[in-house]
């Protein structure tokens, strides 16, 4: 029992821990239900109402017929192609519960789904909040996250029942994202990088807010290195998270060549270069000394930032680099 087991034990701190989380999980939930108990479950506002209704089109037709879908009530008179205009994370998470509650004959409306769909992943952030505290500094940390990402009137206001938009996924797989790379930049392990870049392309599936993460990793690289505290956990985590992060999220219609050509993922892109030009720098240092590395060092920054800049014109010339 709880009384038999000595204060400060690890059965003491486990229970303490789990009760914590349990609370949060549960608070996440509930506090985000007011609109459901004081009027009834339905979906407001009109994108929410948009997402309803592609998501029930999904739910009944089908993956491929989604993403082939012509809905000339959307946009109107012009129409609009569903495929290549939405990101269809939401969209796919919502259909894919109603599938599995189906399956195990949990009898359930889609609408339902899409209506309660924002408090749950808001539950699962305050998790996901709490392992990224915990991966940067302790448990405690963690379950003071956890505490406040549940209670925080900014992300209630975008995770409320009914609210079933974007943001009410995608801050899940932001966290989870964080979370994930600082775990693979603490081991190392190309695992976890993998993962990361998984979670990455969950949060291109859900949002356009994506291009936080691609722009504060590659930031938070830069910072590394400069303040003498890059190592090669740190290459292995951000090259991994870049190449496989890029490739997948290039899968997602609406993006497509965009996670190479926009401007908005450039500043990814010149870290991962200048990561390799660092790391080749480096290696060069260890065979040679002296007035020959000064020379070759030289050398390699010239020819860099003339490739660079050269690389850059003729993107702008020819049209391949877009401004957004």
């Amino acid at each position: 029992t709880l009384r038999q087991l000595p204060v400060g034990s690890s059965g003491h701190d486990a229970i303490i821990k789990f009760a914590v989380l349990g609370l949060c999980y549960i608070v996440a939930f509930l506090t985000r239900l007011y609109s459901v108990i004081r009027f009834e479950s339905v979906i407001h506002e009109f994108d929410p109402y948009f997402n309803y209704r592609t998501t029930k089109y999904l739910a009944t037709e089908g993956f491929y017929n989604f993403l082939n879908w012509f809905d000339d009530e959307s946009w109107y008179p012009l129409g609009r192609i569903i495929g290549g205009t939405i990101y269809p994370g939401l969209m796919v998470t919502a259909a894919m519960v109603y599938w599995v509650l189906n399956a195990i004959n949990v009898t359930i409306n889609i609408r339902n789904v899409c209506v309660f769909l924002a408090p749950w992943f808001a539950s699962n952030t305050a998790i996901a909040t709490y392992f990224f505290g915990k991966e940067v500094r302790d448990t405690q940390t963690g379950l003071i996250a956890a505490g406040f990402v549940a209670i925080v009137p900014g992300y209630i206001s975008r995770s409320v029942a009914g609210s079933f938009d974007n943001e009410g996924v995608a801050i899940f797989a932001l966290v989870l994202t964080f979370y994930l790379f600082v775990k693979s930049v603490n081991t190392g392990s190309l695992f976890w990088a993998c993962l990361c870049a998984f979670a990455y392309f969950y949060m291109v599936s859900a949002w356009g807010g994506y291009v936080f993460i691609i722009n504060l990793i590659p930031l938070y690289v830069i910072v590394m290195m400069l303040s003498g505290r890059y190592s090669h956990r740190l290459y292995v985590a951000y090259c991994t998270l870049y190449i496989l992060g890029t490739l997948l999220s290039m899968q997602i219609t609406f993006v497509g060549f965009q996670a190479v050509q926009s401007s908005e993922h450039m500043a990814a892109m010149g870290t991962f270069v200048f990561l390799q030009v660092y790391n080749v720098v480096n290696y060069v240092r260890s065979l040679i000394s002296g007035e020959k590395f000064r020379a070759f060092f030289r050398a390699a920054v010239i020819t860099t930032v003339s490739g660079l800049a050269l690389v850059t014109i003729i993107m702008n010339i020819t049209g391949y680099r877009t401004p957004w």
